[in-house]
């Protein structure tokens, strides 16, 4: 089963995410299907880069997102918040 999460990237105590599209059963940090988006929680506000059509395909395709990426969709994508909860 496919699952939409975040793979840490960044240094030490700089952390940044890529959001992708990856096995469930994979580690965190392991092989991935396609990026998605970027996550920068550092700056101030956060800041969130989400390929918005990709995410609805993959939606449709059955990866299910993972709790922390269904919350950023909710903030930062409300129109796609309806078609995840779906």
């Amino acid at each position: 089963m496919l699952a939409i999460r975040m793979r840490r990237v960044g240094a030490k105590k700089r952390p940044f995410f890529r959001v992708v599209v990856t096995e469930q059963r994979t580690a965190r940090d392991g092989a991935f299907v396609e990026i998605l988006g970027h996550y920068y929680p550092r700056t101030k506000p956060a800041k969130i880069e989400i390929d918005r059509e990709r995410v609805q395909y993959w939606i449709g395709k059955g990866a299910r997102p993972s709790d922390t990426v269904r919350t950023l969709i909710a903030r930062h994508m409300p129109a796609a918040a309806a078609a995840a909860a779906e």
